[in-house]
């Protein structure tokens, strides 16, 4: 089931922040990423000291702790919204409530958990951590968002 997750999201590989989904179920999952040193976002970001954006590490979070949770709560189970894995799962974040207390820096490995606080009617709320290979916690917060089913169109890597 994960690599089939993996397969579905909806960004190529220049936006997509996940490596591995270690664990999923009903109730939450955890995942990881290891940013790359060469990613774009670094060049012009505190040049000569890089330090992963703080929107990224928000979008990390956002990817594996709601919308690979999103994707599988939409195609297992039995809800009246689900969605077929040969679909397109189209990811709409709704809010956001995130608190930082570490930098990430260019070659490390993050790793998100996320608790779903409720699933109704295709809208997701999750509490989620991300945290250092140390167990150190880099960013916590609460997000919502809600999946929609759609065709992809063109995604190439």
């Amino acid at each position: 089931m994960s690599n089939e997750i993996l397969a579905h999201l909806p960004y190529k590989s220049s936006f997509l922040f996940v490596d591995n989904i270690i664990a999923i179920d009903a109730d939450g999952v955890t995942g990881d990423y290891t940013l790359k040193p060469d990613a774009f976002f670094y060049e012009d970001h505190f040049v000569g000291n890089p330090v992963t954006p703080g929107v990224i590490v928000t979008e990390i979070m956002a990817q594996i702790g709601l919308v690979v949770l999103g994707i599988y709560l939409m195609t297992t189970g039995n809800h009246e919204d689900q969605i077929a894995m040969d679909g397109g799962a189209f990811p709409l974040l709704t809010s956001t409530e995130v608190s930082f207390f570490k930098m990430v820096l260019p070659g490390e490995k993050v790793i998100v958990t996320s608790k779903k606080q409720y699933f109704r009617f295709g809208k997701l709320k999750c509490s989620i951590e991300m945290h250092n290979t140390s167990s150190e916690v880099i960013a916590k917060g609460i997000f919502s968002g809600i999946i929609k089913n759609v065709a992809i169109k063109n995604k190439a890597e």
